[in-house]
């Protein structure tokens, strides 16, 4: 095992083909004065899954397929507190038989860097059964507009 990490550098919103706002709220301020950690994560799925419904390609409360986290990670740069106004850059690192790594950079609003980026993992499963499926053919051709060169 690698015990020597490379500290990652925040990304500039150029690196996501899509960006998507979110308004922060009062209650995403922790004690600290700014926006607590766990929110962010918030704000990955928010970005991810509004994109996949404006698509077509995710019916939250009836579709045969929905996708279940299984990774997920961030790393953070800037603060960021309410009342600004965040701007999420979406793309897709790797699209596999049933999973999708999705990449996420947070912004403040008119920043050029990340405050904060990271991924998460979906498996797509049954609805039903909760077991791995194929990305169904409209998923995967939403999906490969974002899907950017390793």
């Amino acid at each position: 095992m690698n015990t020597e990490t490379k500290k990652p550098m925040p990304e500039t919103r150029g690196a996501y083909p899509v960006l998507r706002t979110i308004t922060t709220r009062w209650m995403d301020n922790d004690v600290y004065g700014h926006v607590n950690n766990v929110v962010y994560y918030s704000w990955f799925d928010t970005a991810v899954n509004a994109w996949l419904i404006e698509q077509g390609v995710l019916d939250i409360h009836g579709g045969p397929t929905i996708g279940l986290v299984i990774e997920t990670q961030c790393n953070y740069f800037a603060s960021l507190s309410f009342p600004q106004t965040i701007e999420a850059g979406i793309r897709v690192a790797r699209l596999g038989h049933s999973s999708v790594r999705y990449e996420v950079g947070l912004f403040a609003q008119g920043e050029p860097h990340a405050a904060a980026q990271g991924h998460f993992v979906h498996v797509y499963v049954d609805r039903q059964t909760r077991r791995p499926m194929p990305l169904p053919p409209a998923l995967r051709a939403a999906l490969e507009q974002l899907l950017v060169p390793a």
